[in-house]
């Protein structure tokens, strides 16, 4: 009987063999690595939670306490658009007002006392344009004040995102370290990621989890905190 004669092993498969299957050695070393990182990166999360939220609430406390200011400027400043858009009775027509009382009195008067009118007249003239050169920018300013205050709660939103995903990391890093030390738990990629990402509250980040994040930033303009 003809023996077949044996062909060694392909270099390459060797090698990915030598890849694919680590050693016990390495894997015990990879293990140790794990339970020693996991918990730095969990405290720097806590501490980095913490400080966020904090930040996040200072930040809304103050701009709770600046509310009722921006609110009484925006209705002041309506008072005066009000006021300078009104009729006969209204500030912008109270020099022509003035001049329609005191025009027909004037021709009575003497020439000092003539004088004397058209020189009010025409302070209060220019008082009604001052009032109304300082009105305008005043409308303007509280509209964009009010603008930049929207941008900034959107701000405080993404930043409460953070706080909230790096809380969630935090807590799932827990649990990786623990099946880390306890062989025992259950260690299934799919039943792991599933319960991670039902404990998500936005759209956003459904989409961030299974990899469309080209479509998450549709759903990032809605503004929640947690």
């Amino acid at each position: 009987m003809s023996q077949v004669p044996l062909t060694p092993p392909d270099k390459a498969e060797v090698t990915q063999a030598s890849v694919c299957a680590p050693t016990e050695a390495q894997v015990q070393a990879l293990l140790a690595l794990c339970t020693q990182v996991l918990p730095v990166w969990s405290r720097q999360l806590v501490s980095s939670c913490s400080q966020s939220e904090t930040a996040v609430a200072e930040m809304l406390s103050a701009f709770a306490e600046i509310g009722p200011h921006l609110d009484m400027a925006s209705r002041q400043s309506r008072q005066i658009s009000n006021a300078l858009v009104q009729g006969e009775d209204g500030i912008t027509q109270l020099a022509q007002a003035c001049e329609q009382v005191l025009r027909p009195v004037m021709q009575g008067c003497t020439p000092q006392a003539q004088v004397a009118i058209a020189q009010v007249l025409g302070m209060i003239h220019a008082s009604v344009d001052a009032l109304e050169q300082v009105a305008k920018p005043f409308v303007n300013e509280t509209e964009l004040v009010s603008l930049q205050v929207e941008r900034m709660y959107k701000g405080f939103q993404y930043q409460d995102r953070i706080s909230q995903m790096m809380t969630l990391l935090h807590e799932d890093i827990e649990r990786l370290q623990a099946a880390l030390l306890a062989p025992t738990i259950e260690t299934s990629a799919a039943d792991w990621l599933a319960r991670l990402q039902s404990q998500y509250v936005m759209a956003e980040q459904h989409l961030h989890h299974v990899g469309l994040a080209s479509e998450a930033g549709a759903a990032d303009d809605e503004t929640t905190f947690f």
